[in-house]
């Protein structure tokens, strides 16, 4: 009798054969008996390879030339520490910094304490860390450092060639060489679209002209500040922030632009972040010019001294004294008791 499905032209389907017991081997095992299977082996314990190992993810703030920083995800069996040289990806290309800070990207996160929306995981910078940087690495971005003094004397060149009011602070190499990056300071918008070209055919790549203010200017540059010391900017101060002379009035301070300015021509950053000691210091001093009741009767608040803790009075007749802030609380308190009293 024919199938139907070999009318179609369709294989017919094979029968199903019954299952027989194997012969058992010689010295072997004995065979499996019929409709039962034998449960599976355990696998063979092997050693995992180092390359398997979850990698540890890192979020790394690299510092490049001029104090100039960003971060970047890492992620390697090996965790990356401070101080380390690393390649990262830069703008179409590969630069090489410093790890200023790293930290487990698991452990970043937001209390809340920006903008109160409550805790929250920190997104991931979007570049990442390529691998370690090698000693020829190194060696060839401190080449380009040394080469990057004759490039901003050619640069000057040009612009006094193209006669334009800039003036050219710093050049840097991408590591790649793939982009020149030149930091200029000018009081107006310049048209520098000639100069551009003419540095293109002369370094053959990339050019980028950046315009920085003379704050920026001065941090990247350094240098020694009225105090002898580096300067803030330089060293430690992580943001710049506005300077007003309304600071200075506060501090008590000369309002004379050549005494606290600093060495970018600029009020000096000190009188922004030393203005909140000075704000507490005045709840604590009385006011100058204000009348008050001591031992000696009323006097005149003359002017007070906040890192000597003192406080100059003046009477009636002119005469002044300076007597520590803590005596004069002690005064005022016992006038105070002997109008009570009285």
């Amino acid at each position: 009798m024919t199938d139907e499905r070999e009318r179609d032209g369709l294989p017919s389907p094979r029968r199903p054969r019954p299952l027989r017991p194997r012969p058992a081997r010689r010295g072997g095992p004995p065979a499996d008996p019929p409709g039962e299977t034998a449960p599976p082996s355990p696998p063979v314990p092997q050693s995992v390879p180092a390359t398997l190992v979850a990698a540890e993810r890192q979020i790394l703030e690299v510092q490049f030339k001029g104090l100039r920083s960003d971060f970047f995800v890492y992620a390697g069996a090996h965790p990356l520490g401070e101080r380390e040289y690393v390649v990262v990806e830069a703008d179409r290309g590969q630069d090489i910094g410093c790890i200023k800070r790293a930290a487990a990207a698991d452990e970043l996160s937001c209390g809340g304490g920006c903008d109160a929306v409550g805790h929250r995981s920190v997104p991931e910078p979007s570049r990442q860390v390529i691998r370690r940087a090698a000693p020829a690495d190194v060696s060839r971005l401190l080449q380009l450092r040394d080469q990057e003094l004759e490039v901003r004397r050619r640069t000057r060149e040009m612009v006094t060639k193209h006669r334009l009011r800039m003036k050219v602070s710093e050049a840097e190499w991408q590591w790649d060489r793939n982009k020149l990056t030149v930091y200029f300071t000018a009081e107006k918008r310049v048209d520098f679209r000639a100069l551009v070209r003419d540095m293109a055919r002369t370094f053959r790549t990339r050019i980028e002209l950046r315009q920085i203010g003379v704050r920026d200017e001065a941090r990247r540059l350094g240098g020694l500040g009225r105090c002898r010391r580096e300067l803030c900017c330089r060293s430690w101060l992580q943001q710049i922030e506005p300077v007003t002379l309304q600071l200075a009035k506060d501090q008590g301070l000369s309002l004379n632009p050549s005494q606290i300015s600093g060495a970018c021509g600029r009020l000096m950053n000190c009188l922004r972040y030393e203005h909140s000691v000075y704000t507490q210091a005045k709840k604590r001093f009385p006011a100058v010019g204000k009348r008050i009741r001591t031992a000696h009767g009323e006097e005149f608040v003359k002017d007070w001294d906040l890192f000597d803790e003192t406080v100059s009075l003046q009477n009636s007749e002119g005469e002044l004294r300076t007597l520590p802030l803590a005596e004069l609380k002690d005064e005022r308190r016992a006038a105070r008791r002997a109008e009570t009293d009285s």
